[in-house]
């Protein structure tokens, strides 16, 4: 007997998880995986150019920061649900500033229906001395 465990209509998919990624502007090419890594490479590069890395060190902070940024991609594929956890409240506004940067994407399926996909993008920087 095979038993299929129907996902409430809006749980959000984890983005490890989801059977469709949601895509990326420009990452509609190759298999699910091929997809899938191009679009956190995408996301990992806007974040890289766009994101204010001087911000800490004008904040007097030192050494090595770990940003997490959280997010939602919606049934629609816009950016939802920003969150972000970083060592000072400036961090968190910048991190939520970039992540208001990105496209509008096609949204994640699951079972042949769109869902809402969660997404954590970590930001690692060092500040030098």
């Amino acid at each position: 007997q095979v038993i299929v465990e129907e996902i409430p209509e809006d749980v959000p998919v984890a983005f490890v998880a989801i059977e469709d990624a949601p895509e990326y502007p420009g990452c509609d090419k190759g298999s699910k995986a091929e997809r899938k890594a191009c679009m956190k490479e995408r996301i990992g590069e806007l974040v890289r150019r766009k994101f204010n890395s001087d911000l800490a060190a004008d904040l007097g902070l030192t050494g090595v920061h770990r940003i997490d940024l959280f997010f939602t991609i919606s049934k629609t594929g816009d950016i939802v649900d920003v969150k972000a956890r970083a060592p000072h409240p400036k961090l968190v506004e910048e991190a939520i500033r970039v992540a208001g940067l990105l496209p509008k994407m096609k949204p994640g399926m699951q079972r042949g229906n769109p869902v809402k996909v969660t997404f954590n993008q970590p930001i690692i920087f060092k500040v030098e001395e």
